[in-house]
């Protein structure tokens, strides 16, 4: 079961790295953007209370009961995993650099290659428009490939960006697994 980590381990996180939930042939690799402290102190992807993904995640069906962040390696036997476009922690996502963002859609596009998914679910708008140079792009499927994977762009799920109701957010991840169990 996660703890809350205390002020010293969260500024301990900063510059951390979490180990990617990855293995061949994914149905989805989800990819957020970068982790923040209190997951960089857990070593567990989006798991700050509050944090929208794992009740998206439920919600729009792709797993059958509400996970923990602890649990993120059940992710595999459903055939999902996670990812982010940039590894190191920082507190806000407004520290990462364009540069960083541009490196990082460079290597998750190795990594997507090495790896395999079918689709490709980049958790946040900005960071894929900044990370692969395409300012105009939208919330939802994509007609470009990454590393031979189909695109699809979710919205960020943090709490921060409330504008994205949760269940306005399980019905965007519920339309991505429409479509991947449509193939």
């Amino acid at each position: 079961m996660r703890t809350k980590p205390t002020k010293d381990e969260l500024a301990a996180a900063y510059g951390k790295t979490i180990d990617d939930v990855i293995a061949p042939d994914l149905d989805v690799l989800f990819c957020g953007i970068n982790p923040g402290l209190y997951s960089g102190a857990l070593g567990l992807h989006f798991a700050r209370p509050g944090n929208r993904f794992w009740p998206a995640l439920y919600r729009g069906g792709f797993t059958p009961r509400l996970l923990d962040p602890n649990e993120q390696d059940e992710l595999l036997g459903l055939g999902l995993g996670i990812t982010n476009v940039v590894a190191r922690t920082t507190a806000r996502a407004d520290e990462l650099t364009p540069d960083e963002f541009r490196e990082g859609g460079r290597l998750l596009t190795a990594r997507v290659a090495e790896f395999r998914p079918r689709w490709l679910a980049v958790v946040g708008i900005t960071a894929y428009r900044t990370a692969f140079g395409l300012p105009k792009a939208k919330i939802g499927p994509q007609d470009t490939e990454i590393g031979g994977a189909r695109v699809w762009v979710l919205p960020n799920p943090s709490g921060l960006n409330a504008h994205w109701t949760p269940t306005a957010l399980g019905d965007e991840f519920g339309r991505l697994r429409a479509e991947v169990h449509s193939e």
